[in-house]
């Protein structure tokens, strides 16, 4: 769970672990005369570190973004995570979905220091405060499902995708007095996943892979990133995974109304109530116990009121939410 390109910087970084093996390969791909002028890390990012290139060349000015994995598990998955994401960025190109440009791809650092893909930078920022969230979220509910109708072939789908957690690896929080809605919950992903209809989807998608600009009515979406997770399932996953999050940073609420926009925007899910809690469930339930992985990059983009307390509290309502709901 990568906030991505649009994440704000932290200065430079001329000469971090590995860079200069990285920079001759940067420089290699460019147009004559081009060089790296400047090199700022970009603050937000969990799976992977982010750094934004600044190029000077004769033509003037650029940046570039280079996504690298440095932590052992993510490195170990780095050629299937960045070769799935340099495929998916050339699908997008020609689309209207909003995503960055692929520019070059070290998936096995053969040349760097460690597994790279260098794409363009998008515009726009991550926005993760309250102020503002529901109109983002129409926003969000409208990008998905233009992302969730992208037209594949046989050849261009993506890999089916996988669940991120299971009834075995499922761990409530230490504290909690409801410890029966925890069981309740992992009862119902013990299931067969229910029959449904595939679609392409992000498998990320959340606030913090969105960049925006504007406000107002000016507010638009001008960035999806992250998309080493591409894969093709049912549509409820992806609404899941984002109501989740909705939910972790704004109250539950906010990840109780998503799916609600996304029908309203034209989108469809599962009509069977059960087969869509089991998919909400199934998200969710891979957050457990406190949500505490993704509250560190969110913590580094000015959401320092999200605590652990406060996200296994939301976490634990949301889903007391979604059995009122939906069971």
């Amino acid at each position: 769970m990568d906030t991505g390109e649009g994440a704000g910087a932290t200065g430079t970084d001329r000469e971090g672990q590995g860079w200069g093996a990285m920079r001759a390969w940067v420089e290699k791909g460019l147009s004559e005369a081009e060089r790296v002028e400047e090199v700022a890390r970009l603050r937000g990012g969990w799976t992977s570190e982010m750094r934004r290139l600044g190029i000077c060349g004769p033509g003037g000015r650029r940046s570039l973004v280079l996504r690298s994995f440095v932590k052992p598990f993510f490195v170990r998955h780095a050629e299937g995570l960045l070769t799935r994401e340099a495929a998916v960025l050339r699908l997008l190109g020609d689309t209207d979905v909003p995503a960055a440009t692929l520019v070059a791809l070290d998936a096995t650092a053969q040349f760097c220091d460690h597994p790279s893909l260098l794409m363009s930078l998008l515009p726009g920022t991550v926005r993760l405060g309250d102020e503002g969230a529901d109109r983002r979220a129409e926003l969000l509910a409208r990008q998905l499902l233009r992302i969730h109708r992208m037209p594949v072939t046989a050849k261009t789908r993506p890999r089916a995708y996988q669940a991120w957690t299971s009834p075995e690896r499922v761990s409530p929080p230490e504290d909690t007095k409801r410890p029966d809605l925890w069981q309740r919950a992992v009862d119902v992903i013990r299931r067969e996943p229910p029959d449904h209809q595939a679609c392409f989807l992000h498998r990320d998608f959340h606030p913090g892979n969105v960049l925006f600009t504007g406000n107002g009515d000016a507010l638009q979406i001008t960035g999806v990133v992250d998309w080493v997770e591409t894969s093709w399932g049912p549509a409820d996953l992806d609404v899941a995974h984002c109501s989740t999050a909705l939910a972790l940073l704004h109250g539950v609420p906010a990840g109780m109304h998503f799916a609600d926009r996304y029908v309203a925007a034209g989108g469809v899910l599962a009509e069977d109530r059960a087969a869509h809690l089991y998919w909400r469930l199934l998200d969710a339930l891979a957050f457990a116990p406190d949500a505490e992985k993704v509250a560190v990059p969110w913590r580094e983009l000015d959401r320092g009121d999200l605590t652990r307390a406060v996200l296994t509290r939301r976490l634990e309502g949301y889903v007391q939410a979604l059995f009122d709901r939906y069971a």
